[in-house]
């Protein structure tokens, strides 16, 4: 079984949805600490001037060691109507704006006080639209113990997992030996990111996938997989 381990992102890009259709079983890594002006927290929109960040507010003073699925959102701040805003500014124009954009209006709209339960309700509905039927799972519910390499390797062999789908950006992180001492091949992602008609001119990659899909709709996920 191919398995891909990942921490849970605000809004993500094309490569972690690659990540997720190319895998058995899908687990978000909720369960290690969070880190402050990462995505897990942000991510980026296309816009007419270039592209800005959206981020997401949340509560971390005195809290170093807090993990992802501790992370509060900062009630104090009015984040949701200016990112609701900028999402209607910058797609109102595209092909299935009109498709999309009430459920990111009731997004917007409820009371979130954990950032996880917002990032996972986003990817949950992407991975609807873009048909992905891979089963996704968060790593806190299997109660597995472990830092860095090790705390995955346990939970690759948790899940009975004979291989780790993992992104570009772990070959410099993980120590591969201790993979193949547990019988866990590692293979890492090489996403070609594709490029596409976007609301402005020029193409400018690494966007949320939000951006796509405003534009594509049922098609993204063949984009995405540079299939078409």
């Amino acid at each position: 079984m191919i398995v891909s381990i990942m921490q849970p992102g605000y809004l993500p890009w094309l490569g972690f949805f690659e990540l997720i259709y190319n895998c058995d079983l899908f687990v978000l890594l909720d369960d290690v600490q969070y880190t402050k002006k990462d995505w897990r927290s942000r991510n980026r929109i296309r816009t007419k001037g270039g592209w800005i960040w959206l981020s997401v507010p949340v509560l971390t003073k005195n809290k170093q060691s807090q993990l992802i699925n501790a992370v509060k959102i900062n009630p104090s701040i009015n984040w949701r109507r200016k990112h609701l805003k900028a999402i209607e500014i910058s797609y109102n124009k595209s092909k299935y704006f009109k498709n999309y954009f009430p459920y990111f209006e009731k997004i917007y709209a409820a009371d979130w006080e954990y950032l996880l339960d917002l990032d996972v309700a986003i990817i949950n509905w992407a991975v609807k639209i873009l048909k992905i039927k891979t089963p996704i799972i968060r790593s806190s519910g299997l109660n597995t113990q472990g830092k860095k390499e090790d705390k995955i390797i346990n939970l690759c062999k948790k899940l009975n997992a004979t291989e780790l789908y993992d992104s570009h950006a772990a070959q410099d992180i993980l120590e591969l030996n201790k993979f193949s001492e547990n019988g866990i091949k590692v293979k890492f992602q090489d996403y070609r990111h594709p490029v596409y008609r976007q609301a402005y001119e020029p193409f400018l990659p690494f966007m949320s996938a939000i951006d796509l899909l405003f534009q594509y709709g049922p098609k993204s996920l063949n984009i995405l997989l540079n299939k078409l």
